[in-house]
């Protein structure tokens, strides 16, 4: 199969990449990174979540940064929302696309949400119906879909009965999530091709972690199988608070690098792209994440 012409990115480390940090980041410094992504040519960039703050203290504020930031022509300003309450905020703060989330794996699912992966579905059913009245489009996530901090191997067709649950319940789009970055690029082109089976390639979409360093060959394996949507995030931010050991998200500037050298469009200016990672890592006290932007910072 033909590598994709254009591929489209979705940026979470607002949501996904900021969600796992211990410190606290303020509205401002969070409102200031979602506009720099929009200036660099973001199409889509996950802004929040809209989840109790109990759980997840550093998703506090999604609704006053959605109030603050420009908002672009053209860019789709997301935010997570598991669960009707979520969606209902999400709404009231001009939220026109929410993202909701299963696990392929049992245990990941009773440890992550405290329910089962058919309950965890049956909650959804809410929020579809509530998204059709308000003319919301909703994104689907699976998570731990190469393997599971409890489980070990998570079965294609597992992953792939999923993906399919989602789809089928309205989500225009499934995001297939190696949470903890255990998978290679054999795997993922066998995910990719069970579960295409169920749901079509065009609707799913690839969310890498790169705990074993192999985010970037699993990106090129997923594109060798048609995919061209990837969850990605700014300077490498992000985890999984709910599963140890998962490091960053595969960092956007990297991955953009990549495409570059294929020959894939983005409309992503890398530059402007490194420069919003770098900020962001001066407030978080650390260097950026991302590979690309360490060796142009040392050359």
């Amino acid at each position: 199969m033909s590598l994709p012409s254009q591929v489209r990115l979705i940026e979470v480390g607002p949501r996904d990449g900021l969600q796992n940090e211990a410190q606290p980041i303020s509205v401002a410094d969070k409102v200031q990174l979602v506009d720099a992504l929009s200036a660099a040519g973001l199409g889509y960039i996950e802004v929040g979540s809209f989840v109790s703050p109990k759980w997840v203290p550093q998703m506090a504020g999604s609704a006053e940064v959605f109030a603050q930031i420009q908002r672009k022509p053209g860019v789709t300003y997301g935010a997570l929302a598991p669960n009707l309450r979520g969606f209902e905020d999400a709404i009231a703060a001009g939220v026109k696309e929410v993202a909701v989330f299963a696990a392929a794996s049992e245990a990941f699912s009773q440890r992550n949400i405290n329910c089962s992966i058919s309950e965890s579905l049956a909650r959804f059913a809410p929020i579809m119906e509530a998204a059709k009245q308000h003319g919301v489009t909703v994104r689907g996530y699976v998570s731990c879909v190469l393997g599971c901090p409890y489980e070990g191997t998570v079965a294609p067709e597992q992953v792939a009965m999923v993906a399919r649950e989602l789809y089928a319940m309205g989500c225009y789009e499934v995001s297939l999530g190696d949470t903890i970055g255990t998978g290679t690029a054999g795997a993922t082109r066998r995910l990719f091709e069970v579960v295409s089976a169920q749901v079509p390639r065009e609707k799913l979409a690839g969310h890498f972690h790169d705990t074993y360093g192999q985010a970037m060959a699993n990106i090129y394996a997923s594109l060798l199988e048609g995919i061209s949507v990837f969850d990605s995030s700014i300077a490498g931010l992000g985890g999984c608070p709910y599963a140890k050991g998962a490091s960053g998200n595969v960092a956007t500037e990297d991955v953009v690098y990549l495409l570059n050298g294929l020959g894939i469009k983005t409309g992503i200016d890398l530059d402007a792209l490194i420069a919003a990672g770098q900020q962001i890592s001066a407030v978080l006290g650390r260097p950026s994440g991302s590979r690309v932007a360490k060796a142009r910072s040392a050359q």
